[in-house]
């Protein structure tokens, strides 16, 4: 019985310990992989935002905008031109009774004739898309996102071949190729020649386009222009569904820049855009956890167990999160100064409300594993089409009276519908015991700080720079102090930050034998052991705007 109690109360002594080991194990685990998933992201972000004060220099607002609304589209329309075909290539590429070389090739063809249909169709209708979504006639720039399309939707196929074969660092070795090589072309293109807005699209997706063929050629054994009919059907009965979630939930991202060109103009579109790049800096944490946590979240075969870690999990994820999103808002003044021209720096006033609305698209992400271990992913939709209608109507009546800020409260508003509904459906189906009362300490501590910044420390100068970034560093302190760590938790931080600790790590980091080689006769990647891509982190890396724009 002592045994017993010990396994199922987490609450004495020894259940206590264990429960701690467990959760930090799990902490851990999401930490490192979550790293290693973002490294090409971590790196392309850093080098968009070096590249932003160039940008802002020789763009207006208005081609910057222009820019970010038809880059932003592209990903928008892919989604629809892959009907779901790469989400059912990830689920019927590890099925056992499925051929995976067929799946891909079924896959591929289905996709190619999809995206090139999507080409031929647009193309004669580029004027009036143009004036659709920029406020004014411009069919050349329109034909250059529409052949985008069709670029990028084929590049998203093919470099997802390399998290099928798992090749980690084939993967990581391309898209930072990618990366760099098309730094210097759209500098070209925007600076040398002097192409605006064309020059940020011809430098990405022409690259894009060079990097293709290259795919193209290395995987043309595995690749077909004629479906299985039958395959496809059962891979599209399974694909289709999920094609309305996403896109409802993608349309956040789109709806609010569209709005913001019909209702108040290019120029506003290119300064909240603007500050959706200097939120990359939360969403690089974001991009990392969104990799990381389904093949984790899965993993955990114990329902009970399941509960218990997503709720740590959730807790110290928004803790995070939430000191990244607290300095945002306290330095965002600074950070546009600094990286951007001059005629850009009302872009601040819209950043700390993205970065929230990029925690709570994080969030979103828990609550869409939650009823993926439930199988009832039909919920899904009904939560991501109220936060399209809420984010839509948020817009009509806040953008025109305030502009940027108003699309700003809007995100977060409808990321907030998403949530409340998603929570609702998921406590129904598999009731986990968050726990409020710490979070709302890290919430409630971070808007504390934000507004005493806000409200009592200067906006300009030195003096203001060093006083605000002062009170962003004293939040860990504050929430440490404040009684947020329990004695468990104090006691595990203390026994892997101690240098004993981290000095072991590290040997045994570099202890550790290295992998041996396949051999020719290993069975199909398929049949191999160790976590799987799953769906929800593929559409993750394929919303990312890791681009350079």
């Amino acid at each position: 019985m002592r045994a017993h109690s010990d396994r199922s109360d987490p609450f004495n002594a020894r259940g206590a310990t264990r429960f701690i080991g467990v959760m930090t194990g799990y902490l851990r685990r999401l930490a490192t992989t979550g790293a290693a998933y973002t490294a090409s992201s971590v790196i392309s972000k850093l080098i968009a935002v070096a590249l932003l004060p160039l940008y802002t220099r020789y763009l207006s607002p208005a081609d910057y905008g222009a820019a970010e609304v038809l880059l932003t589209g592209v990903i928008a329309a892919s989604i629809v031109i892959r009907l779901g075909v790469i989400e059912a290539l990830l689920r019927f590429y590890y099925q056992a009774d499925e051929v995976p070389e067929q799946v891909v090739k079924t896959a591929f063809a289905s996709l190619f004739w999809t995206a090139t249909a999507g080409l031929v169709i647009a193309l004669p209708f580029a004027a009036p898309l143009s004036e659709a979504m920029l406020g004014h006639s411009d069919a050349g720039l329109l034909r250059i996102a529409i052949v985008g399309l069709w670029v990028f939707t084929m590049f998203e196929f093919l470099l997802t071949l390399f998290r099928l074969d798992e090749r980690a660092k084939a993967f990581l070795y391309f898209t930072v190729a990618n990366v760099l090589v098309t730094i210097p072309a759209t500098v070209w293109f925007v600076v040398v020649q002097e192409e605006g807005a064309e020059g940020l699209l011809l430098g990405q997706y022409g690259t894009g386009a060079v990097f293709l063929g290259g795919l193209l050629v290395a995987q043309r054994r595995r690749l077909s222009l004629v479906p299985d009919l039958p395959l496809l059907r059962r891979m599209a009965r399974f694909g289709l569904p999920t094609m309305p979630a996403e896109l409802s939930l993608y349309s956040l991202n789109f709806i609010d820049r569209l709005l913001l060109v019909r209702l108040v103009g290019l120029a506003d579109a290119g300064l909240y855009s603007l500050s959706v790049k200097f939120a990359q800096a939360v969403n690089v944490l974001v991009k990392g956890f969104q990799l990381a946590w389904p093949p984790l979240a899965y993993s955990i075969e114990d329902d009970d167990e399941a509960r218990r870690a997503y709720a740590v999990i959730v807790t110290w994820f928004v803790a995070v999160c939430t000191f990244f999103v607290a300095g945002m808002w306290l330095l965002s003044r600074w950070i546009v100064r600094a990286l951007a021209a001059p005629e850009f720096f009302q872009s601040y006033e819209a950043i700390g409300l993205v970065s929230t609305g990029v925690m709570l698209y994080a969030l979103y992400l828990v609550l869409v594993v939650v009823l993926g271990r439930t199988g009832r992913t039909e919920f899904n939709f009904p939560a991501t089409a109220a936060g399209t209608v809420a984010n839509i109507g948020l817009n009509l009546i806040l953008v025109p009276s305030l502009g940027i800020v108003g699309a700003g409260v809007s995100l977060v508003g409808s990321y907030a519908v998403v949530l409340v509904l998603m929570y609702v459906f998921t406590q129904r189906l598999f009731k986990v015991p968050y726990e409020w009362l710490r979070l709302g300490q890290v919430a409630g501590l971070a808007a504390v700080l934000v507004v005493v910044g806000e409200v009592l420390l200067p906006t300009d100068g030195i003096g203001g720079l060093a006083a605000r970034t002062a009170v962003w560093l004293a939040y860990p302190a504050i929430l440490v102090l404040t009684g947020f760590l329990s004695d468990e938790e104090r006691r595990a931080a203390a026994a892997n930050l101690s240098p004993a600790a981290i000095a072991a790590a590290y040997r045994r980091l570099r202890e550790r034998p290295p992998e041996p080689e396949p051999e020719p006769e290993s069975p199909p990647l398929r049949t191999l052991p160790g976590p799987r891509l799953s769906r929800e982190a593929l559409e993750a890396e394929q919303r990312d705007e890791d681009a350079i724009r």
